[in-house]
C-alpha cells in the first residue's frame, strides 16, 4: 500500500512539472517538489 501511494504522489508531482514549464506561482513550484520528494521516499525506500 505504501509503494502505490508513492507511485500516485510521484506521479502527481511529475505531471505538476509539466504545469512547472510555465509557472505561474511560488506555491505550485513548492507542490510540485514535496510531491515528488514525498512520492519516491515512499515508493523507493523500505
Amino acid at each position: 500500500m505504501k509503494r502505490l501511494c508513492g507511485l500516485i504522489l510521484f506521479s502527481v508531482g511529475t505531471g505538476m512539472t509539466w504545469v512547472l514549464i510555465l509557472p505561474k506561482s511560488f506555491p505550485l513550484v513548492l507542490v510540485a517538489i514535496v510531491l515528488l520528494i514525498a512520492g519516491y521516499n515512499l515508493f523507493c525506500c523500505k
